[in-house]
């Protein structure tokens, strides 16, 4: 009765303090000492309250939750207080964001305004101390997606996901990888859960305990406990050569022994197991490391390096088969992800911690093998493979480039591994292509501002030539993904990489037959495959902010209106996130794509075809004709880009962005413009194989059509190497066969 009476009394405190900060935070005093003050005294409590001597940090986490959301509604949404909530680890946010998301659904107007006042504070205003990721928030953030769909958005709406979403992807600054400088300090694959004080949280959203991950809290002789039994699973696994049967029952003993010891108490103990054993492999792969003579790498050493780690990742393997019931996908599937986040935590304290002296091996080896268990382990992991290939692709993303640079190598060699890619490119309905499409981009974003300023020191022209080469995998292998994804990496890649954007925009489905584009007098409008629209996966349209430029670009499309939208747009175009841009470049891309798939919508509608007379006379047309002329150089460019990169395989919007460059040449007031459009083009045709098929059939166009008048320009002739050069190429075009999906390795010019 004593215990049920404190219980209660210390229920009735707890309320007390939050409610005094729900309603005092309202209507906080002029005085700052004396709001600081009242803020803290309420803390306190809470805190007192936490004391593990009194009842814990998991009693108050779900009871502030319960109280939060219990509140009435007028002081529920109290921004300042929730927010000190939740930096103070005192809310369960994934409880919160299940609960917002459901009152939004409910059509609740104040829990839908407060939802995206939280949204707007911590990833824009606080988006530099954000305790919280997008991954925190996924059902507010999906539900007022579904919202920004449909027609009745709220203001600001639109712009406020696009801000959500950069945050959450925008590349960290200074980074660098091995031979360019230093990795960043303080560099944290786990962040402050916002699930409690005892947890912390990758960036995916999966939980693992934080006291699990410290030396200081381990129990005395745990250390020394845990290098005792994994240096006899290390002599078991390579002294043991036993029947399947027998090798089960091995394992089956000592998992005994690992209870017995009570290894597998707790899922704390647990991830404390995992995390020492992780730190004792990593250290013996520095030790036999450094035994290496300096410029020689022993095969011994490394040896040894896998030897004990082969061993481990067995371990992990053993522990994932015998998790709980054979069937349950949940148990095994929550172990594989708190050892997968143990490894990666240790990575980043390593990375931190050692710096240049920083080593991939041990890690590369740990997770490249692990992939190839679980991929070969027979039917026992068949149930789990998708939600496996699902966990290691949120735990890469959460030790990217930007984060883990010291790792990057490694990092880009797992995310081509054969298996990664298999298993995600090759699921059915393209389950794993949205995660294969986050990695890639993570990839591409490290490279974009190396590859943009064309710092490509050594270490760096390796990893570009590796990610040409997993380019070229996938344009062999998995062409369709490079095809609908298209948008995106374009979105990302330098202008100044030529080659790279070709290998995306040469893709086209294995089930197409390209025609030869040198045939001659090849009718493109007559081709079977041209009328068709082609399918991208990216909701381009999203990028089109703020929410009013939208508006009004439908309108100007409609009505020629507002008489002021060309202006307006070129402001907007000149506003980016992105201070070492003059340009914002994705809104740049989307603007063109949007427009032109309107104009082929129009130009249907009237029951007409595409060709440089129906593309000519139209609203679509006079927004590309204001771009062409009134833009500077560098912007001009850059829009003469994003049409270029709509030219692919036979399609509808090929079909449209070829006429309508040509249409743009031909009407071009300045020979500025049309030299600038031959630029774009040429640039992309004098680089190494393969060339789109848009991009030939364009070029080719523009040559032989004698409307063009091509080569009567001044700028054909300025030179006796220009003149040279575009002989050259006029010849090769006309001359030269198909090309296929292979391309020889080379530079971007």
């Amino acid at each position: 009765v004593s215990r049920f009476r404190d219980t209660t009394s210390a229920l009735i405190l707890l309320q007390k303090a939050v409610d005094g900060l729900l309603e005092g935070l309202l209507q906080m005093p002029q005085d700052q000492d004396l709001a600081i003050h009242f803020r803290e005294s309420h803390l306190l409590v809470v805190r007192t309250l936490q004391d593990t001597r009194l009842y814990g940090s998991g009693w108050i986490l779900k009871n502030v939750t319960r109280i939060l959301l219990e509140t009435r509604e007028e002081v529920r949404y109290n921004l300042d207080a929730v927010d000190l909530l939740i930096r103070s680890q005192f809310v369960n946010v994934r409880e919160l964001d299940t609960f917002l998301a459901k009152t939004i659904e409910s059509r609740s107007y104040p829990g839908t305004m407060f939802a995206m006042r939280l949204l707007r504070h911590f990833f824009i205003d606080c988006k530099h101390d954000n305790p919280l990721s997008e991954s925190d928030l996924p059902n507010i953030i999906d539900v007022l997606t579904q919202i920004a769909m449909s027609h009745q958005t709220p203001e600001g709406l639109l712009q406020l996901l696009e801000h959500v979403r950069n945050t959450a992807t925008r590349p960290a600054e200074d980074v660098v990888v091995p031979g360019v400088g230093l990795p960043p300090s303080g560099g944290e694959v786990l962040d402050k859960a916002p699930g409690g004080p005892s947890t912390t949280v990758v960036s995916s959203g999966l939980e693992v305990n934080e006291a699990a991950l410290h030396k200081g809290d381990d129990p005395p002789g745990m250390s020394d406990k845990v290098e005792f039994l994994l240096t006899e699973w290390v002599r078991l696994h390579h002294q043991t050569s036993l029947p399947t049967k027998d090798l089960d029952r091995m394992h089956e003993a000592y998992l005994q022994r690992l209870r017995q010891q009570g290894m597998l108490k707790t899922d704390d103990v647990i991830t404390r197991f995992f995390r020492i054993s992780t730190e004792l492999c990593v250290e013996l792969c520095y030790r036999n490391l450094q035994m290496e003579l300096p410029g020689q790498q022993s095969m011994l050493s490394r040896a040894k390096c896998y030897h004990t780690m082969d061993a481990f990742v067995k371990l992990a393997v053993v522990f994932i088969k015998h998790a709980g019931d054979p069937t349950s996908v949940q148990t095994r599937m929550a172990l594989l992800t708190k050892i997968l986040q143990t490894v990666a935590w240790v990575l980043m304290k390593d990375q931190d911690s050692r710096q240049q002296e920083f080593h991939q091996l041990p890690y590369h080896r740990f997770f490249s093998m692990l992939l190839l268990e679980l991929s070969m382990s027979g039917p026992v992991f068949d149930n789990i493979t998708f939600p496996a290939m699902q966990t290691f692709c949120n735990i890469f993303h959460s030790i990217r480039p930007q984060r883990a640079p010291g790792f990057t190598y490694a990092w880009l060699e797992l995310i081509s591994h054969r298996v990664m890619i298999n298993k995600l490119l090759s699921t059915s309905h393209q389950k794993g292509w949205s995660l294969f499409q986050q990695l890639l981009l993570d990839m591409l974003r490290f490279m974009a501002p190396f590859l943009r300023n064309a710092e490509l020191v050594k270490s760096l022209q390796q990893l570009y030539k590796g990610l040409l080469r997993v380019l070229l995998v996938l344009l062999h292998d998995f062409p369709e993904f490079l095809c609908d994804y298209h948008f995106s990496f374009c979105d990302v890649v330098p202008p100044n990489c030529i080659q790279m954007r070709n290998l995306i925009l040469s893709a086209f489905p294995r089930n197409m037959r390209l025609p030869d584009p040198f045939t001659p007098n090849l009718k493109v409008d007559q081709l079977g495959d041209i009328a068709q629209p082609p399918r991208i996966l990216t909701n381009y349209v999203l990028a089109i902010q703020p929410n009013r430029l939208k508006q009004e670009l439908d309108s100007f499309l409609k009505t020629r209106s507002p008489g002021t939208f060309l202006a307006d747009l070129r402001s907007h175009l000149q506003t980016s996130d992105d201070a070492t841009l003059h340009y914002n470049v994705p809104l740049l891309n989307a603007v063109v794509l949007y427009v032109g798939t309107q104009a082929i919508v129009a130009i249907q509608n009237k029951s007409l075809t595409i060709s440089t007379q129906t593309v000519s006379a139209s609203t679509h047309m006079d927004i590309f004709q204001s771009l062409a002329s009134d833009l500077d150089t560098e912007g001009r460019y850059l829009f003469l880009n994003a049409i270029a990169n709509q030219l692919r395989y036979p399609n509808s919007h090929t079909h449209y962005f070829s006429c309508a460059l040509l249409h743009l040449f031909s009407e071009a007031t300045s020979e500025a413009v049309q030299e600038q459009i031959t630029r774009v083009l040429l640039e992309r045709l004098i680089v190494n194989r393969p060339h789109p098929w848009g991009l030939l059939i364009t070029f080719i166009e523009l040559i032989k059509n004698h409307q063009y008048h091509f080569w009567n320009h001044q700028f054909v002739h300025c030179a006796p190497e220009i003149e040279k050069l575009f002989e050259s190429v006029a010849r090769s075009c006309i001359q030269q066969k198909q090309p296929s999906r292979d391309v020889p390795e080379g530079h971007d010019a």
